[in-house]
Order: structure tokens, then sequence, then C-alpha cells
């Protein structure tokens, strides 16, 4: 037998962030909304946990028990008392180390194959705080659609969202170190204030309204982000130019979002992007999304 499960990337339509915690953490108000670029993790029968991965990107992708992938794998057998002797492939989409939380999405994907495959039926709440200790932005991949998140990102409140946005993405050569860019806004924001969702945003969201979404995109990382990779700024504008109502960075980076104000827009930018000579290459999507499920088992 063997469970596959498909399970969407993440943009931050807001990420206000707070000063540095004891933990070493920050307080997020981070805003999430999937989209509609996958990855599937598929779990079978094992002597032993094994990870494979293929895809854009495959090659940056840890095979060992660093992965999320294998952690949740063990995390949940763990829990349940298994030997976490399982096979998990890993069919990559979502850009690797781009921002939009690829890796927390397969740690989301393996722990729900993981669950299906052996037979646990695990509350979904239980699953839920496994998410939480894998990593903050875990949670989220389980459930997709709109959810904002606080404390570090993990503890979520679903958020209702109407229609349909459009979006490119506009794929970096390279990553970007998430700690580095949390460093970088530390160096840039000594005193960063309370960070609070924006309530235009989610008004914004709710009804589907794209042009005032636009007017309410932020995200507290991008000035650090851009400090460490100052051609981020190119692609930014060259977006914005192209069309798009608004440009942001995308979480930590170096991936660039462009929301656009329909379908046909979203593929033009995309394009005039992909010939720019300014990011390796400009995936369309859009939002909302569904978060992780299972779409075979047999």
């Amino acid at each position: 037998m063997s469970v596959t499960v498909r399970v969407p990337a993440k943009v931050n339509v807001q990420l206000a962030v707070g000063g540095a915690r004891p933990d070493g953490f920050h307080d997020l108000a981070n805003v999430f909304l999937a989209v509609s670029l996958y990855d599937e993790v598929t779990a079978a029968p094992a002597d032993a946990l094994r990870v494979t991965c293929e895809g854009p990107g495959a090659d940056q992708v840890p095979l060992d028990r660093t992965n999320l992938a294998a952690r949740a794998a063990i995390a949940l057998a763990e829990r349940a008392g298994l030997a976490p002797d399982v096979h998990l492939h890993i069919a990559k989409d979502i850009p690797v180390a781009g921002g939009m939380a690829g890796g927390s999405a397969d740690g989301a994907a393996a722990l729900l194959a993981c669950d299906a495959l052996w037979g646990l039926d695990t509350p979904r709440a239980e699953l839920l705080d496994i998410c939480a200790e894998l990593g903050s932005d875990v949670p989220f991949s389980l459930v997709g659609g709109a959810a904002l998140g606080t404390g570090r990102g993990e503890r979520l409140t679903e958020l209702p969202v109407a229609g349909t946005f459009h979006w490119v993405f506009a794929v970096a050569d390279g990553g970007l170190s998430t700690p580095a860019v949390y460093a970088e806004f530390d160096r840039l924001t000594p005193r960063a204030p309370e960070p609070v969702a924006s309530p235009a945003l989610l008004d914004a969201l709710r009804t589907g309204d794209a042009t005032a979404l636009a007017a309410t995109l932020t995200n507290d990382l991008q000035p650090a982000a851009v400090s460490l990779r100052p051609s981020l700024a190119d692609v930014l504008t060259a977006g914005t130019r192209a069309g798009a109502l608004a440009s942001l960075v995308s979480g930590s980076g170096p991936t660039t979002a462009f929301l656009a104000k329909d379908e046909e827009s979203a593929r033009s930018i995309a394009e005039t992007l992909s010939t720019s000579g300014l990011c390796r290459t400009a995936r369309v999507a859009s939002s909302p999304a569904p978060g992780a499920r299972v779409v075979n088992a047999r």
C-alpha cells in the first residue's frame, strides 16, 4: 500500500514581525494564503526510514533525518509507539528555499500520509500539535486556505476569503537563509513594534477585492531580504512595471510575489519576468488553495 498527499505552497500577504524573544523566535502577525503550487509526498512501507526526492531543486533537498518529512514521520511514529519504517518520496514543484514553505509543506504532507498509511486516524488537533513542534509554517500547510498565524506563526485562526486571487512568483537562483534574514531584520529594526494584523487586509480577503488587497500587502522582512540580496529590488520593480497590482518578497525570500488583477494579466507578467533575465523562472498560481489532503491511497 502507498498513500500520496498533495500540499500547497503559501504566500504571506502580511508578515508583521515583532522584536526577538528570549527563545530566539519573533512574535508574528502572519497572514497566510495557500496558493496552487503543490508538492506531493508518497508514503510506502519500508524496512527503514528512507527519503527520496525528484523535481526542480531536488538536489538541494536533504535526504537524511533533518528533512522535515522525515522528522514528521519520526514524531508521529514516536507518539504511536511505532518504528518509522517508511519510504517517503517527495515530488517537488514548490520552489526550494524560496520563502514559500516548501519544506514545511513536505512535513505536513508526510505527517498526513503516514497517519493514513499506518491507519492511526490521529485527531486533527493532535496533528496540528505535531506540526507546531516541527516548525512555525507547518500547521498552515496542513490547514490551507487563509489563516492568521500568531505567536511564532504556529497558532492559527482560519480566515474567510472570497473569490480567487491571481499571482505570479518569480523564482530566484539560490536561496536565502531564514535565520540570516531575521538577523538582518533585527539589525535594521532594533525597536520593532508589536505585530498586529491589518483590518483592511483581512477585509480585502473576506470580500475578494484584489485592488484592496494590493493596497495592504506588507512584509516586514522585505527590507532585510533586499539588504542581503539587492537584486531583488530590480525584480520587484520589473513586476510592477509589467502590470502587477502589487509586489513583495515572499516570506524570507528570495522568491518574489506579484498580485495580478486577473489570470490574463498574471500570464503576461510571468512572460515578462521570465524573459527579463532577472529571475530563474516565473510561475503563475491562484489562491486560496486547499491544505494537505490525500489524493491517492492504494
